[in-house]
C-alpha cells in the first residue's frame, strides 16, 4: 500500500510540474525546431536564459502563463464535497476579467459569452459549433492536471472541466487519459500500460497518436513544431505520453519537451505535471522549484488543496 506521505510528494510533484514546464516552455513557446536552436544554441535549461521579446517580456522570470492560471481556477472549485464547476466557470470568468495574459482565442470567445456563467456548456457548445465542429485545441487540456488528484477518481469531473470550454469529443478523451495516468501514479502507485490506456479508445486518430508516442524513440518523432496544428489537443497528450513512457527523469521529460519548440508551455506543463506525479516532488530539481516567481503563493495553494484532497 502506498503511504500518505508519497501519495502528498506525488501530489506536490504533480501541481509543481504543471507550472515548471509552463514557465519553462514560455521560452520556446510558438518557435520552430531551428528557431529554438538559432536563440538557445545550447538548450534551453533555466527560466533566466529566456529571451526577453515582445511576447516573452510580459512575464517575470520564472512566472506560469495562462495554462497554470487556469489549471488554479479549477483547483479553487474544490471543497469537501469535490470538485463545483459552477464555482469553476465563475473562476475561469473572474481571471478573465483581470488581466490574464497568453489566453487562447478559443478561450476568449466562449469567456466573452455574456451568460457564460449561467450557461458556461452551452457557451462551450455554442462556440465549437461555430468552428463546424472542428475546434480539439489543447486549452481543456493544459488545466487538467488537478482533476486527477483527488482521491476519488470522477470521470463526469474531469469531463465537465474540459466541457466547460472546450467541447469537442478529442479535447474530452484527451483530458481523461492525462487524468486517469495520474491518479493511478499518485494514488495507487500504478503506471498505466499502453495496452490499459488503450483499452477504452474508439477513436483511430487517437490510438495512432498513443501508438506513436509509445514506440518513438526520439520526441523528435513527434513534430511538435510542425505547423500546422502546434495546439491541438492529440499533439500535446502526445507530447505527454511520450515523456510518461521516455523519460529518465523529472528533468529529462522538460527540457526533452521544451527544446522542441511548438506549443511548449502547454506540451510541458501537461508533460511535467504527469512526471511530478511519476517521480514525486523530492526528484525535481530544486532549482525549478526555488526560481519560480511567486512560488511562496504557489506552494500554499497546493498545500491547500492536497490536505484538502486526502482527507
Amino acid at each position: 500500500m502506498i503511504h500518505q506521505e508519497e501519495i502528498y510528494d506525488r501530489m506536490m510533484g504533480c501541481l509543481y510540474g504543471q507550472a515548471i514546464g509552463d514557465a519553462l516552455g514560455l521560452g520556446t513557446e510558438f518557435m520552430s525546431f531551428d528557431e529554438v536552436r538559432r536563440y538557445y544554441p545550447q538548450g534551453l535549461s533555466e527560466y533566466g536564459q529566456i529571451i526577453q521579446d515582445s511576447h516573452r517580456r510580459r512575464w517575470p522570470k520564472g512566472a506560469w502563463t495562462d495554462d497554470t492560471d487556469m489549471m488554479l481556477c479549477l483547483l479553487s472549485a474544490f471543497g469537501t464535497s469535490g470538485f463545483d464547476y459552477n464555482e469553476a466557470a465563475r473562476n475561469f470568468k473572474r481571471w478573465y476579467d483581470g488581466t490574464p495574459m497568453g489566453i487562447g482565442r478559443h478561450v476568449v470567445k466562449v469567456l466573452m459569452c455574456g451568460d457564460y456563467t449561467d450557461r458556461p456548456f452551452d457557451a462551450s457548445k455554442i462556440m465549437w459549433e461555430a468552428t463546424r465542429r472542428k475546434s480539439a485545441a489543447n486549452g481543456g487540456l493544459m488545466r487538467t492536471s488537478v482533476m486527477g488528484l483527488w482521491r476519488h477518481h470522477n470521470q463526469d469531473w474531469v469531463d465537465n472541466a474540459c466541457l466547460l470550454t472546450h467541447y469537442d469529443p478529442r479535447c474530452v478523451n484527451s483530458c481523461r487519459i492525462v487524468s486517469e495516468i495520474i491518479h493511478n501514479l499518485v494514488w495507487l502507485d500504478i503506471s498505466l500500460s499502453k495496452d490499459e490506456i488503450l483499452a477504452n479508445v474508439t477513436d483511430s486518430e487517437l490510438i495512432e497518436y498513443i501508438e506513436t508516442a509509445y514506440s518513438s524513440v526520439s520526441v523528435r518523432n513527434l513534430r511538435l513544431a510542425e505547423q500546422p496544428g502546434i495546439g491541438y489537443t492529440y499533439r500535446t497528450l502526445g507530447a505527454a505520453l511520450w515523456c510518461y513512457w521516455h523519460s529518465l527523469s523529472f528533468e529529462d521529460g522538460l527540457l526533452a519537451v521544451v527544446n522542441e519548440g511548438g506549443d511548449a508551455d502547454t506540451n510541458a506543463a501537461i508533460a511535467c505535471a504527469i512526471l511530478g506525479a511519476k517521480f514525486g516532488y523530492k526528484n525535481i530539481p530544486t532549482y525549478y522549484i526555488e526560481n519560480l516567481y511567486n512560488e511562496s503563493e504557489y506552494r500554499a495553494k497546493c498545500e491547500d488543496f492536497a490536505k484538502l484532497a486526502m482527507l
